[in-house]
């Protein structure tokens, strides 16, 4: 089990160059295929007449200095790539809102990786909730870049939140090529007692022999915390020096709003380090 095929969304933020290679290395170590993807930030449906200069020629206008945005993200992204000497990749743009362009796209690759939302430095191309929408809409693992640290490893100590849930299983399951090469993976379980029947007599046994026939190096811990289990994850990240946490998407959609769990949102809100997310 390995990707093949991985995708990085690419913009005009200062953190875009810091997730290309994140997502470069990943490809390497794989031998994917990297696609960065830049989106002009309008819904495709705006496009669907095939008139629009007729019918709006100042649209028209500040349809083409979006695209002409998009087209530095990629040159950008190709000239990033270029230089860390990947020698399988290609950029894109997608005439889209990113949910839409880029969820559409996750679709045919393994991976998708992308930023965490920053207030401090909104994006005109990309809606607040995109990382939400993305994890919960297309299917695919998502890897979640924080802005406030610049970690230099990925996946070598990652920490996996464990609650056998289906989610959970999921996220576990879609990260194992990471796992893999981790030099020790330490799950996690909260509140075990909670679940009794979802963890048997030794919390944490069988998802760790699941994850040693996969040749994964593992320790396990168990917690009692009567605080939000998303601060307590957090600070037990810190704790562990973990350079990525796993974990299970958990909420649901509302037409375009997207209505997290309150441990998927404070992990969003507040991570420090990169963050592994299946629905």
């Amino acid at each position: 089990m390995s990707y093949k095929t991985v995708l990085v969304h690419v913009d005009e933020t200062s953190r875009s160059n810091f997730r290309i290679k994140i997502a470069a290395e990943i490809a390497m170590l794989d031998g994917a295929h990297l696609i960065g993807t830049a989106v002009t930030g309008v819904s495709r449906f705006i496009y669907q007449d095939g008139n629009i200069s007729a019918s709006d020629p100042n649209l028209t206008i500040h349809l083409n200095f979006l695209r002409e945005r998009a087209e530095k993200a990629t040159t950008n992204f190709n000239k990033t790539v270029s230089e860390l000497g990947l020698s399988s990749y290609e950029s894109a743009i997608a005439n889209d809102e990113a949910g839409g362009g880029i969820g559409l796209q996750a679709r045919y690759s393994d991976l998708v990786v992308l930023g965490q939302t920053n207030r401090d430095e909104p994006s005109p191309s990309v809606l607040p909730d995109f990382p939400e929408y993305i994890v919960m809409n297309a299917g695919r693992p998502v890897l979640i870049i924080p802005y406030t640290s610049d970690v230099t490893t990925v996946a070598k100590r990652p920490l996996i939140s464990w609650d056998a849930s289906r989610e959970s299983t999921r996220a576990v399951t879609d990260a194992i090529p990471l796992l893999k090469r981790a030099d020790i993976v330490q799950v996690a379980i909260f509140n075990s007692k909670a679940q009794p029947d979802a963890h048997g007599e030794q919390p944490g046994a069988d998802i760790a022999l699941f994850l040693a026939r996969h040749g994964v190096k593992v320790e396990v811990s168990v917690h009692k915390t009567s605080t939000d289990i998303g601060n307590a994850l957090l600070s037990l990240s810190h704790d562990l020096d973990s350079d990525m946490i796993v974990m299970g998407g958990y909420g649901h959609s509302r037409l375009r709003e997207m209505i997290m769990g309150g441990v998927t949102r404070t992990v969003l809100e507040s991570m420090t380090v990169p963050v592994f997310m299946s629905h």
